[in-house]
């Protein structure tokens, strides 16, 4: 049974009168007749005496008034939990590995220690192109990613943060000649190189230094294809390759030694890095906590005015 017609019950009993209880159902004075008609029936026991100016329960209508009420409180209490509920804060974001890797701990780390009460939160490491698809299919709420300068952002506000640096990286036995940190591209190619699969703005950015430069991957002595960032690392610290990754990533390693980080004559090695979302969301409340987080993490004396400071290309 519906239980607009215990509401009904309800409704008539408190008003008084099935006109009174019409206008406060907002339903014509025939339907409320019609719908205790229809509670008679299937009780097969008269619930309202008529007789009088004002509507009175019969016995049995005492008992079925009663229980509707207590109905209809517990259905008021399980649309008040759902709504509860909903309300609870959740946050599902997406960055590109690189990103993840190097910052997100410590972001995430600062935001949860404010937002002790976030019931849901997901993340994932998608590639430029795949982070985009999932903002706009509404898959994520916000995405931070690595990207060639001159990505489209179309329908996307765009917050920028620094470019990021790329570099080549070998361990210190590797000897490779350089002058200053710069080395020329054919002291390179000797080399096997650890390389991101297609679609990582990284390995995009590295295959157009190369065609600029008359070269392409076959050029080295042997590819490894890996989205396993830390392999690749262990594996270039260990001497196996080289690699061309963020500065960021390797920070550590570069100022202990373990690494040597160079750039190559002739290269490019920048890229954006940007917090995309869509522009329907620059209003809600958490995400603009989130990048109060997130720029006091990766570029503290940058911090624009956040939401002044997006850019949208139509």
């Amino acid at each position: 049974m519906e239980t607009r017609y215990l509401n009904t019950l309800v409704a008539s009993v408190e008003a008084g009168t099935f006109s009174k209880a019409a206008e406060l159902l907002h339903i014509t004075q025939s339907a409320v007749s019609q719908r205790i008609k229809f509670l008679e029936e299937h009780f097969g026991q008269q619930l309202l005496d008529r007789s009088g100016q004002r509507l009175a329960l019969t016995p049995p209508g005492k008992i079925v008034f009663d229980k509707a009420r207590d109905i209809l409180d517990k259905e008021k209490e399980l649309l008040s939990c759902l709504q509860d509920s909903a309300a609870q804060k959740r946050l599902s974001l997406c960055c590109t590995p690189t990103f993840g890797m190097a910052y997100l701990p410590q972001v995430l780390s600062d935001f949860l220690r404010v937002h002790s009460d976030l019931s849901d939160l997901k993340f994932v490491f998608l590639q430029p192109s795949e982070a985009l698809r999932s903002l706009r299919d509404e898959e994520c709420d916000l995405g931070v990613i690595e990207h060639s300068l001159n990505q489209d952002f179309t329908g996307f506000d765009r917050f920028p943060m620094p470019e990021d640096e790329m570099l080549v990286v070998a361990a210190p036995s590797a000897a490779l000649p350089n002058v200053d940190g710069v080395i020329d591209l054919s002291d390179l190619t000797g080399c096997r190189l650890f390389a991101r699969r297609d679609g990582c703005s990284s390995k995009d950015l590295l295959r157009r230094n190369l065609m600029s430069r008359d070269y392409d991957f076959g050029d080295f002595d042997g590819v490894v294809v890996s989205d396993d960032l830390h392999f690749t690392i262990q594996s270039v610290l260990q001497g196996d390759g080289i690699a061309y990754v963020s500065q960021a990533l390797v920070s550590n390693y570069l100022k202990s030694g373990q690494l040597v980080g160079l750039r190559v004559d002739g290269f490019e090695h920048r890229r954006g890095r940007s917090v995309v979302m869509l522009p329907q969301r620059r209003e809600d409340p958490l995400l603009k906590e989130f990048l109060e987080s997130l720029f006091g993490v990766v570029s503290p004396l940058w911090r624009p005015e956040l939401l002044k400071y997006a850019t949208r290309d139509e």
